[in-house]
Formats: structure tokens, C-alpha cells, sequence
């Protein structure tokens, strides 16, 4: 079965270079009608190549921290094409620091372009999928946020805030058939320039990238997925949560934890918690039946 996307429109953030560039020109060689945003004059480079092979595209130079702007860009994208049934969510900056030595406006900057920035897009378009029952949201993290890179405290929080953010709008989306994913790539592009050896940048190209998120926007998308993906690789990466112990009555002391810690950190039986509220039944039901 091909991957088409006939008759779909999509948004992709940061799209003048790089990732972004690539997703946009992915999606519409497969169909699509994209809104190329960049704050940059490289949108128009993209949408320019898009309509040169016969696809439809239209540049948005609208800052994602702008809540107005990015509900503009939505509202645009509806009068041009009648939807918005695809938004990939890829603007981003770094500005590396280490913590000791960062201040709170450089982290307040990054967490702003990232994880405000994509709110603030996928809001604008919430309703508009709500309506027509249909909409497909890749969220963009990164391995700093899942494991901790040096120097990037600032571009961590806001990659990681992003998984709590994917896991919270796939159940409100759920009953209407918006399917909420988070992609985590490794690639060589103008944020890593310069952080990769030659031969690891040969490797680590966009467009080994570029499928996971066609996948991840497709008709028969899972939801909830964190997708790792880079230079041809794909993995998929899950939170899980040990079995684990249950203390009571004299054991319940911070010291127990301490001589039972293998025990607590034994990963046989390991599980993947569906939402908030499985996890505190399924702790109350074992203290109660440990009683």
C-alpha cells in the first residue's frame, strides 16, 4: 500500500531548511498541499521547488511563539484550501549553555520556541480538526530531552515537555480521530552543524528522517507513538514502569528503599502506563491487597 495524501493539508513548522524542508517537500510529492512556515526567506525556496514539480504550497512567515500569528496562518490555510488535516510541528532554535552558566532568558527562549511555539501551533488548529474529525500531529522531541545532553537544560526541558504534551492530547483527541505522535530525530542540519564528525553527517540526512514523519501523518497512524529515527534507523521508544514494592506499617521507611532498591528497580514485568489515573488505581489496588 502507498502513503498518499491526495486531497490533505498540512502545516509544517521551521520548513525553510533543513528537517522542516524535507517534510514539506516529502508531503507534497505524496499529494499534500503544504503551508511552508519559516520566520526565514528559505520558505519561499521551498515552496518555490514544491510548485516547480507540480505540487501547491504557500509560504507563512509566522513567528510560533505568536499565538495571533500562527491562528492567521491556520485561519489562511482554511480560505485557501477549506482544511488542516496534517501538522508537523519543527521550528526550533538552540542556544547551548551549560546550566552553571545559562541565563533565564536564554532558557526561557528555547522552552518558548519549542514547546510554547508548538502549543500555540497546534491550538490554532485544534478546533478546525475537532470539527472535521480528522487530523494527524507530529510533535517534534529530541534524544536531549528522553536521555540529557550536556549544555542543553533549556532545549531538554521543552523536548521533554513534549512527550507529557503528545500524551495528554492523544486521549482529548482521541473521539475524533486526531492521532497525536512524537518524532525524535537525529539528522545533520543547521542546529547540529558543526557538533558531527564528516562521515556521521553523511549519514545523518534529513531525508533519512523525513519517512518516519510520513508515517507518523498517514491515514492508518498509530497514536502515541515516540518514533526515534535517523540516518535510516527507526526505533520506537517507550516509558515504562516497574513492578516494583509495596511497603506497610514499619517497612514504610526511606531506608527500606534503600535495601530493597534492586528489587525496585528489577525491569521483569516492566508495563507501559495507558494514563495518569491506571497508574494510581494500580497502586491503590496493590496497597490494598497487601494489607
Amino acid at each position: 500500500m502507498t502513503i498518499r495524501f491526495d486531497d490533505r493539508v498540512a502545516i509544517v513548522t521551521g520548513a525553510g531548511g533543513g528537517l522542516g524542508r524535507c517534510h514539506a517537500l516529502g508531503l507534497a510529492a505524496r499529494g499534500a498541499r503544504v503551508v511552508v512556515n519559516d520566520l526565514g526567506d528559505g520558505a519561499d525556496a521551498v515552496v518555490a521547488e514544491i510548485v516547480q514539480a507540480g505540487g501547491q504550497a504557500i509560504t507563512d512567515h509566522a513567528d510560533v511563539t505568536d499565538f495571533a500569528a500562527v491562528s492567521a496562518m491556520a485561519e489562511r490555510a482554511l480560505r485557501h484550501w477549506g482544511r488542516i488535516d496534517i501538522l508537523v510541528n519543527n521550528a526550533g532554535i538552540l542556544l547551548d549553555r551549560s546550566f552553571a552558566k545559562m541565563d533565564m532568558a536564554e532558557f526561557r527562549r528555547v522552552v518558548d520556541v519549542h514547546l510554547i511555539g508548538t502549543a500555540n501551533v497546534t491550538k490554532a488548529v485544534w478546533e478546525t480538526m475537532r470539527a472535521q474529525a480528522y487530523g494527524r500531529i507530529v510533535l517534534t522531541s529530541s534524544s536531549s530531552g528522553l536521555y540529557g545532553n550536556f549544555g542543553q537544560a533549556n532545549y531538554g526541558a521543552a523536548k521533554a515537555g513534549m512527550i507529557g504534551l503528545m500524551n495528554v492530547l492523544h486521549h482529548e483527541g482521541s473521539k475524533y480521530d486526531i492521532r497525536v505522535n512524537t518524532l525524535t530525530p537525529t539528522a545533520y542540519t543547521r542546529m547540529t552543524e558543526g557538533l558531527l564528525p564528516g562521515e556521521a553527517a553523511s549519514l545523518l540526512t534529513p531525508e533519512s528522517v523525513t519517512p518516519a514523519v510520513l508515517f507518523l501523518v498517514s491515514d492508518d497512524a498509530p497514536s502515541k507513538l515516540i518514533l526515534a529515527a535517523g540516518a535510516g534507523c527507526f526505533a520506537v521508544v517507550r516509558i515504562r514502569e516497574t513492578d516494583g514494592i509495596v511497603l506497610r506499617g514499619d517497612e514504610l521507611r526511606p531506608e527500606t528503599i534503600a535495601a530493597r532498591f534492586a528489587e525496585l528497580t528489577d525491569e521483569t514485568g516492566a508495563t507501559a502506563i495507558d494514563t495518569a489515573f491506571e497508574q494510581t488505581q494500580r497502586f491503590v489496588l496493590r496497597a490494598a491487597s497487601a494489607r
